[in-house]
């Protein structure tokens, strides 16, 4: 049961009931793990898909594209900070990481954030952070003040990181959710390009002012979207609720089986009560867990963190001109994310997931193969292409795989009554296993000899070893659903 209700959770793409027939759904009575944004009532596209449930989606993401800003700007804005505030790369280092020092803090506290006082203002929050963050990084006079403008940015973001997934899961129809979750990690890796683009041309102080407008923006949208109408039904606040899956819904649509089921589960969860965090460790939650925590370890460990926030200086590295190579590379970045968000629903999160792995896998070993070539005189000439084109096929599996889906199944898997502590503990393993992997890749750079180890090394962790398919995934063929199991693949 607990299987069963863990991959009935992990949506893909052969779910879309006709149109006439809804989804039969658990009532989770026994607390197994049916996830909280899997039993809404499949829906006729024509009514489910309205111009509100885009704008709220499109505000939401506002969150996503300032997350892959703070993302994309350490690499563009390295050789001017570190020139104009006189930094050394220790300095740099830490001022590049902390980022993931406030993400880790942010994850401890985004669930309960969330949960307490709501999606809405969870957003909200976050934006506040994020605006004063960059600020401080703009008007910086020495190593200190960038420290504290890039830590307010990662607790920001680190929020960010958790509610945007959830609030669009929470008001996607099913048949939706994939695609618009999907646009999570194509904003983000708008954002990210952006930085790479744009930080090419100005100053890095000028290019902090970019990186606040979506936060900006987001602060004025928020005012105009509903809250979630679970979070709403989960607080008591029935009239909100009605109100808030009706303007999504269309004003037109019948939202009244949809509104009970959404009620009767609530009313079974109500009756257990909330876990605490170490009852998130039951056998009941196992596989949710081991699938979140190692989707996030693998996303982190594989080195991809590290060498976006370096970009500049393994071009460098390399041979290739910095600017060339990030224009270049932000180019790549939003058909990458693009095709991602085409294929969620067709092809499912778990090819995804073994195309991006293997990817990165071939990248990096061509990455360390390139700086090999470097230290042979006869085939140095080789190193500045092989470099190049490594990168950008590192960049495109891993913005069409592991780049977004770990973070969409995040929101997927876990039941209402954990998914504070489990949001908050996933995202605590992701930032934690960032700060490791962006603060140590310079001395890496620095220490490693022939080969570069830390490409190799990244090429093995990506490594898909092997695949585990369950009966349900043998469904993708004929409309059934398709479920990651929680050794798809090894590292």
């Amino acid at each position: 049961m607990v299987r069963e209700n863990m991959e009935e959770g992990l949506l893909t793409s052969r779910y879309q009931l006709p149109p006439n027939e809804t989804k039969p759904t658990g009532n989770g009575a026994d607390g197994d793990g049916l996830t909280d944004n899997l039993n809404m009532p499949s829906q006729p596209a024509a009514s489910s898909l309205t111009l509100v449930l885009v704008f709220c989606t499109f505000v939401a993401v506002c969150g996503s594209f300032s997350y892959g800003c703070s993302l994309g700007y350490s690499s563009p804005a390295e050789t001017g900070i570190m020139e104009d505030l006189d930094l050394s790369l220790a300095e740099y280092s830490v001022f590049g990481s902390i980022i993931t020092i406030g993400g880790m803090v942010g994850a401890i506290l985004s669930g309960k954030i969330a949960d307490l006082i709501g999606r809405k203002r969870a957003m909200w929050f976050s934006d506040v952070l994020c605006t004063v963050g960059w600020l401080a990084i703009a008007f910086a006079k020495n190593a200190l003040w960038l420290d504290i403008g890039r830590l307010l940015i990662g607790l920001g973001v680190s929020i960010f990181c958790y509610v945007v997934p959830v609030y669009i899961a929470e008001i996607a129809p099913k048949s939706y959710r994939g695609s618009f979750a999907s646009s999570n990690q194509l904003m983000t890796s708008s954002g990210f390009a952006i930085m790479f683009f744009v930080g090419t041309f100005i100053s890095w102080r000028t290019l902090t002012m970019i990186g606040a407008i979506p936060c900006v923006v987001q602060i004025i949208g928020l005012f105009f979207i509903p809250e979630s109408p679970r979070w709403l039904a989960k607080c008591g606040r029935e009239k909100e609720f009605e109100a808030s899956l009706k303007r999504l819904r269309g004003e037109n649509s019948d939202i009244s089986e949809e509104a009970a089921e959404i009620r009767d589960y609530i009313a079974t969860l109500e009756q257990q009560t909330e876990a605490s965090f170490l009852e998130l460790f039951q056998r009941r939650y196992a596989n949710a867990l081991i699938v979140g925590v190692g989707l996030m370890l693998l996303q982190q460990l594989g080195g991809n963190s590290a060498v976006v926030y370096y970009t500049s200086r393994i071009f460098k590295e390399s041979g290739i001109s910095g600017s060339l190579g990030l224009q270049v590379l932000a180019v790549l970045q939003v058909p990458a994310a693009t095709i991602g968000l085409l294929l969620m629903d067709r092809s499912g999160r778990r090819p995804l997931l073994l195309v991006s792995a293997s990817g990165l896998c071939f990248s990096y070993f061509l990455q360390g193969l390139a700086f090999c070539f470097k230290e042979l005189p006869n085939l140095k000439a080789l190193t500045p292409p092989l470099a190049l084109s490594s990168t950008l096929i590192a960049a495109t599996a891993f913005t069409i795989g592991l780049g977004g889906i770990p973070w969409i199944i995040m929101s997927e898997i876990f039941p209402i009554n954990v998914k504070a502590q489990a949001g908050s503990l996933v995202t605590l393993v992701n930032w934690s296993t960032a700060w490791i992997m962006t603060y140590s890749f310079n001395f890496m750079m620095d220490w490693s000899l022939v080969g570069h180890p830390p490409y190799l090394s990244f090429s093995k962790l990506n490594c898909p070893i092997r695949g585990q398919v369950s009966p349900r995934d043998e469904g993708e063929n004929t409309g059934g659903n398709t479920s990651i199991h929680h050794s798809f693949y090894a590292a």
